[in-house]
């Protein structure tokens, strides 16, 4: 008997559910494992409990609520399945009238958005921008946002790097909105008020290569016309004509605790450290690969494994749980030896990926939940 149960892990991989979301049920009383190690605290299935977990995955994924559950999976067995086709009918028809409620205010919405601004009257984008800057400066912003630029083409506004520049500063700006990176360089040349430009990924990649000297670079907009000039050539191209989102209050960040780490030691614990496979509620993303992060109190980050946070460390302080891809592409974009990551005050607060040298560069990775 003991080799035909399923471990934790086993469980989860053949179930559909997270090993966070079993140990959640173990503790409702939900699901509860057949055997627990009295030692090791390790959880153990028993054959039968499989078709269970996995009635329990699809019954999950409806957002069906805990109490009803309970309730289905008590009467999944039974001769008689009214009691569980009648739960299953109340949890659809809830579903329905939530979805004709949120047309009604997705109807109201596009009402209020379509009264703010009127085709007929917008202002064609005339505004003229002249910036030096130092190539191997913006080099260096480009490469430090260019890997959080969007590409879902039902949402072009995000499709390529903002660049806003203020006064003698340019800030450099990229977000698919599951992260966001920021960077931030000196300019020369501009006196007139702010202006923002949101210039097309492959245009942003165009502009890159031509920045291989120690020369200066020329930006400059016309209209809807974007160039730069350095080393005696040339990438010139259409901005996108749309607006960026007010990316200054998506990184009013709440404080939380700053840890210092190792570039390469950190990327080697990510790389073969243990990964939750989290499947995504939004449609059409595949399931990604989490890395679930902690602080201990010896002022250190650990990569966490199958035991929740405070199981698998004493001291274990802040914890998120972020895509390991995007996690480590931030690190190579931030190209450091060193770098500070920001923990929130709860899992649910996004984690920052700071550069000790320069506060103006960073990215913001968008948590994914833990909690089931």
């Amino acid at each position: 008997m003991e080799n035909e149960m399923r471990s934790i892990g086993e469980m989860a991989r053949e179930s559909g559910l997270g090993v966070s979301a079993l140990r959640f049920y173990d503790r409702a009383g939900v699901l509860v494992p057949a055997r627990v190690d009295p030692a090791s605290g390790y959880r153990w299935y028993a054959p039968g409990q499989l078709d269970e977990a996995r009635v329990l995955a699809r019954l999950r994924r409806t957002g069906l609520p805990l109490a009803d559950i309970r309730l289905v999976l008590a009467g999944w067995s039974g001769a008689d399945a009214d009691l569980v086709r009648g739960l299953l009918q109340a949890h659809l028809r809830r579903l329905e009238r939530g979805l004709a409620e949120a047309r009604s205010e997705f109807s109201t919405l596009e009402a209020l958005l379509d009264h703010r601004e009127n085709p007929m009257t917008a202002s064609p984008r005339t505004g003229t921008v002249r910036l030096s800057l130092p190539a191997p400066a913006l080099a260096d912003a480009l490469d430090a946002v260019r890997f959080a630029a969007g590409r879902d083409p039902e949402l072009p506004m995000l499709g390529g790097v903002l660049f806003d520049v203020e006064g003698d500063t340019l800030h450099l700006v990229a977000t698919d909105r599951y992260r966001m990176a920021v960077a931030r360089l000196a300019a020369v040349g501009h006196g007139g008020a702010r202006e923002q430009v949101i210039v097309p990924a492959p245009l942003v990649d165009a502009m890159r290569a031509l920045l291989d000297d120690d020369g200066p670079a020329r930006f400059a907009v016309e209209g809807d016309r974007v160039t730069l000039e350095a080393a005696e050539r040339q990438a010139s191209g259409r901005r996108l004509a749309h607006d960026f989102p007010d990316y200054r209050r998506l990184v009013q960040l709440p404080p939380g605790r700053r840890v210092a780490v190792d570039v390469p030691e950190f990327r080697e614990a990510l790389e073969s450290g243990p990964v939750r496979v989290a499947e995504d509620r939004e449609p059409g993303r595949q399931a990604r690969d989490v890395s679930v992060l902690s602080t201990v109190d010896d002022g250190t980050v650990i990569v966490c494994g199958d035991g929740a946070p405070d199981e698998e460390a004493d001291g274990a302080a802040h914890h998120v749980g972020v895509d390991r891809g995007y996690l480590l592409d931030a690190l190579a974009a931030a190209d450091r030896d060193r770098l500070v990551l920001e923990f929130g005050p709860a899992a649910t607060a996004p984690l920052a990926i700071r550069r000790m040298d320069d506060e103006g560069a960073f990215s913001v990775l968008m948590p994914v939940r833990l909690d089931d």
